[in-house]
């Protein structure tokens, strides 16, 4: 699974194909997003899944503006320096989910290291914001790292929230390749404070390969979240989003998807999802039983 092990990959494989957003259902979710100001994951980062996802009336919503204050080799969000928080976001997020009759909501945001909680109060309140119009509605989380702030960690795990997301993206040894001002122990420190904060709260990770990764390190991985109490996990194929990112060093088959899914489900995650086009919010609504 390593750069060595086959030549640098220049085009999209058959398997890498997502269907162009079209339907009823994308034009209305589209229409809503767009009056609600709130930027959303799935536009920004140019996820595959754009169309389904939207077609089905879901989305990822982006809190905390369209700029972030790090810059990754592989995320195509812009960096810089960010706008002042808007204290009527977590509204705005609320109306929007009501009216697109969310049953399960992915709130996710830019890195603002430039506060000095880095953003989580702002999470917490939109998640209680969403409770508050939309009782009924799952709530899941992706947050940054908080600079391994542990109070920022638990402020958003005590939000009304079902599902706490922060994702890991690769391995140790491509972190400072891959994820400038990150830190492969705090990422996992935010997941084991997730875990220890809350009883009951499904704590998610997940990784993008294709990066210059070992098998062996993605494997290394899985059990270093385990042992943090990692519930979920979503594997996917890393796709440059333009020519100034990170090349993907390789295609993964989906046969090794299959491979590494059932090797993480031996490990006893309760629910993975594993595939090239797999993102973190890829059928987040499955992950969360019904109550």
């Amino acid at each position: 699974m390593s750069a060595t092990s086959a030549p640098r990959a220049r085009r999209h494989p058959e398997w890498i194909r997502a269907r162009m957003p079209s339907g009823e259902g994308y034009r209305r979710t589209r229409a809503i997003v767009a009056e609600s100001g709130i930027a959303t994951v799935c536009e920004e980062a140019r996820c595959p899944n754009l169309g389904e996802c939207w077609a089905h009336g879901t989305a990822t919503f982006m809190l905390m503006g369209d700029t972030c204050t790090r810059n990754c080799g592989f995320c195509a969000v812009s960096h810089g320096r960010p706008k002042p928080l808007d204290p009527l976001e977590p509204e705005r997020l609320a109306t929007a989910v009501e009216r697109l009759g969310l049953a399960h909501v992915v709130i996710t945001s830019v890195d603002r290291d430039d506060l000095a909680d880095f953003g989580s109060s702002h999470f917490a309140a939109a998640a209680r914001a969403v409770r508050e119009r939309v009782p009924s509605c799952r709530i899941e989380v992706l947050t940054p790292d908080f600079q391994g702030r542990r109070e920022s960690a638990r402020e958003v795990a005590s939000a009304p929230i079902e599902v706490y997301n922060h994702n890991l993206e690769t391995v140790p040894r491509l972190y400072k390749r891959a994820r400038a001002g990150a830190r492969y122990e705090r990422s996992l420190d935010v997941l084991r404070v997730a875990r220890e904060t809350r009883v009951g709260l499904l704590v998610k990770a997940g990784l993008m390969l294709g990066l210059g990764e070992e098998e062996s390190e993605v494997l290394a991985v899985l059990r270093d979240l385990r042992q943090v109490g990692c519930d979920v996990l979503t594997l996917g194929q890393y796709l440059q989003p333009t020519r100034d990112h990170l090349p993907v060093e390789r295609y993964l088959h989906p046969d090794e998807f299959r491979s590494l899914g059932e090797a993480a489900r031996t490990l006893g995650f309760r629910h993975v999802e594993s595939g090239p086009l797999v993102r973190s919010s890829y059928h987040a609504w499955s992950h969360v039983p019904e109550t």
